[in-house]
């Protein structure tokens, strides 16, 4: 059963990156990437389960803090061309 699940997530990969290169606009491939790390999350998840080494779920869990991270940090600096505080940069008149 394990099996299926990593063989569906690997086709699922292929074709989140597929949407990756082909995506019109820069939202869309920061979709797909953010979509991609959740599905390597699952995959590390799964892989854990077939080879008998459950500790992998740290490990899944680790990258999904560094996933939402940084698609969190994309999408502010593509909105305010900043990764810092906003509000301190105005100020300044940078």
């Amino acid at each position: 059963m394990f099996l299926v699940a990593a063989v569906s997530l690997l086709v699922s990969m292929v074709i989140v990156l597929a949407r990756l290169f082909a995506g019109p606009t820069l939202y869309d491939r920061v979709l797909a990437v953010n979509s991609f790390g959740t599905l390597t999350v699952l995959f590390i998840g799964v892989l854990g389960f077939l080879t008998g080494r459950p500790d992998f779920l740290d490990i899944a869990l680790l990258y999904a803090l560094i996933n939402f991270v940084g698609t969190i940090a994309i999408l502010k600096f593509f909105r305010y061309r900043a990764i810092g505080d906003v509000s301190a940069s105005r100020e300044l008149g940078q």
